[in-house]
């Protein structure tokens, strides 16, 4: 990342997916990443309907990416002819006397002659990124750990990830270091049947390393409910976390049989936000 600059991109983020990170992860190398994100209103004046996730939950997810250096959601109404170009930027940036983005990032799909103008009358550098330049899921490179904490390991399928989820990886990260061992494309389809999961392992991976509470999301190879084994044993954690869903398939056994504390949390989302479950969400 070039910390000199500052980056900024805009949009609804609504239901965030692997794509979107990538986006947030490749424009963050163009400088510190700010996102300013479109309230309710604004997503449904342009596609009809509401956001499938609310502005809060779009803010705690989007907050927890470890791409991202802040968040600002922007406020006031919008014009139609804003909303068809730059839309926010020209609303929010007078309201911050310190933040002075010098790059705006887009994709492809949202590119328009519009933006380019507004880019240019106020001295941004317009970058958009092409489709091959957000190809693929690169593993995340691990967070350096922290000295003197514990070590703490969660294992699960993470297959439509959702605020949840986050909540999850924020609530066992205040227990150690954490490491998400995310089960690979046949041993999932193996517990859960056919047509699971719907992501690839690698994208799952991708998703969940992407969460700056996760100092290491990596994939099973064992088999069953217990596999993760070969990763544990290398990591050697001190703390297994699960939460109320994923008590079972002798994870408590095995933590007992290998001197590993088992810890199991309460399935809450966070403060303020709705309760999610990936089973609904993906229409299984």
């Amino acid at each position: 990342m070039n910390s000199s600059r500052q980056t900024v991109v805009s949009g609804g983020f609504d239901d965030i997916r692997a794509q979107d990170l990538r986006f947030l992860e490749e424009a963050a190398k163009l400088g510190e990443l700010s996102v300013l994100v479109w309230p309710d209103g604004i997503i449904e004046r342009l596609s009809g309907k509401l956001p499938k996730f609310p502005l809060a939950e779009r803010l705690y997810f989007l907050n927890a990416v470890r791409y991202v250096s802040r968040v600002i959601p922007v406020e006031g109404a919008v014009s139609q002819n804003e909303l068809s170009a730059p839309l926010p930027l020209a609303k929010t940036l007078p309201a911050f006397a310190n933040f002075r983005p010098q790059v705006w990032a887009d994709v492809e799909n949202s590119f328009n002659e519009a933006r380019r103008e507004f880019c240019a009358k106020n001295n941004l550098e317009y970058r958009v990124l092409s489709a091959a330049q957000l190809s693929g899921f690169p593993e995340p490179p691990p967070m350096p750990s922290t000295p003197g904490r514990k070590k703490v390991v969660a294992t699960g399928c993470y297959d439509w990830f959702h605020s949840g989820h986050v909540r999850f990886t924020e609530e066992a990260s205040a227990y150690g270091d954490l490491y998400v061992i995310v089960g690979h494309d046949a041993n999932i389809r193996f517990l859960k049947g056919e047509g699971h999961p719907l992501l690839s392992e690698a994208e799952r991976r991708y998703v969940v390393g992407s969460i700056k509470f996760v100092k290491q999301a990596l994939i099973t190879s064992g088999q069953g409910w217990l596999d993760a084994d070969p990763e544990i044993r290398k990591l050697r954690p001190d703390i297994y976390v699960v939460n109320e869903d994923g008590d079972k398939g002798g994870k408590r056994e095995y933590c007992e049989k290998m001197g590993i504390e088992y810890l199991v949390l309460k399935r809450a989302p966070a403060p303020g936000l709705q309760k999610r479950s990936s089973t609904e969400l993906r229409g299984f």
